[in-house]
């Protein structure tokens, strides 16, 4: 088969163009659910006027409260969250060569609770409360961030551990993060028992994942960590393209695989317990929309990544969305929206047995 050297140029374009096109589609459906999110709740406000509070032009003061001290602090949470889970979700599949990795899978959010957990109710730093908008107000975030990440780097630990053993494959690992998550969940268990009610109430409360529960300070720690991870992640992206063809692939092409692995590990470890630590579990999120990207542009990280980001942001703000309007005016947690999605998805790749 004769193949013109004249037409890898043009097909490479082609092949680029597809890829920036679908990632330019995704900004623009940020951007609408973005402004769908700031107009429609259990007040209505008209879009011109959302455009007008964003942009301080003519405002009316009662906008301006809903706008910028309800759901703007809500929504942006939602979308950085929702890119660090599954930033965090692509790096540890492609770390791990595991399809089936992501923090709620492999248990490392259930461990980043249980230190969350553990450092507000036994360290003090947290303020509990049986009624309000927040059933926990962090006074000491940085406190309980630190113990949130702790727990997550026992069980990085354990993985990479594990993912070392030859005889290792994609099902042990997940059955091993099953197990980790069982054995962290048995431990918030345990806190919440010795609890009193009011501190069992808020500890229940809290483990739901919830968008809605920060403070722009909360969401600023929030906002740098993800940041700094995920331009961490775009400058590893060519290191993951070569660990996707395998460990020896990626080492003759001189990439120091083990040091790679671990600080990929421990980087999406940290972005995961900040964001439980503050908003509490959020499932499958980092499962789902690496896949759901991966199937559209390919294991590309150049797009994969990125795009994977924006896919993440998308579908938490739109199921955190959908969970504010479907009981109006009463809102729950947008954990359950996405376990609901998440489950079959999770499922189907058990039962499609999916291989890298």
């Amino acid at each position: 088969m004769h193949i013109d050297k004249a037409e890898f140029p043009k097909e490479y374009s082609l092949y680029i163009k597809k890829k920036v096109v679908f990632l330019i589609v995704c900004v623009f459906l940020l951007i609408f659910i973005f402004i769908f999110s700031l107009c429609f709740g259990s007040v209505t406000i008209p879009v011109p006027d959302v455009i007008a509070a964003l942009f301080r032009i003519n405002t009316v003061d009662k906008w301006n409260n809903i706008i910028f001290n309800i759901r703007l602090p809500r929504i942006i949470t939602a979308l950085i969250a929702g890119a660090g889970l599954s930033i965090s979700g692509v790096a540890m599949q492609s770390l791990l060569r595991n399809p089936l990795g992501s923090p709620f899978t492999l248990g490392i959010s259930q461990s980043a609770a249980f230190g969350a957990a553990l450092s507000v109710m036994l360290l003090g730093t947290g303020v509990m409360r049986s009624t309000g908008t927040a059933a926990i107000t962090i006074t000491n975030p940085y406190l309980t961030t630190t113990a949130a990440f702790i727990c997550c780097l026992l069980t990085t630990g354990v993985l990479i551990g594990i993912s070392k053993l030859k005889r290792s494959s994609p099902v042990v690992l997940v059955l091993t993060g099953v197990a980790l998550g069982s054995l962290f969940q048995a431990g918030t268990m345990f806190l919440q028992f010795f609890a009193d009610d009011v501190q069992l109430a808020a500890m229940v409360f809290w483990t739901f994942g919830d968008v809605g529960r920060t403070s722009w300070q909360e969401l600023f720690i929030i906002m740098v960590t993800v940041s700094v991870s995920t331009v961490f992640f775009i400058t590893q992206r060519w290191k993951y393209n070569a660990l996707d063809a395998g460990s020896e692939t990626a080492k003759s092409l001189g990439v120091p695989v083990e040091r790679v692995r671990i600080t990929g590990m421990v980087v999406a470890s940290l972005v995961t317990s900040v964001i439980i630590a503050f908003i509490g579990i959020i499932g499958f999120i980092g499962l789902v929309c690496p896949h759901i990207i991966r199937r559209i542009i390919g294991d590309d990280h150049r797009f994969l990544i990125p795009g994977s980001c924006m896919a993440g942001a998308i579908i938490l703000l739109a199921a955190d969305t959908a969970a504010r309007l479907i009981l109006i005016p009463h809102v729950f947690p947008v954990a359950i929206l996405t376990s609901f999605l998440g489950v079959p998805v999770f499922i189907y790749l058990i039962i499609k047995g999916y291989q890298r």
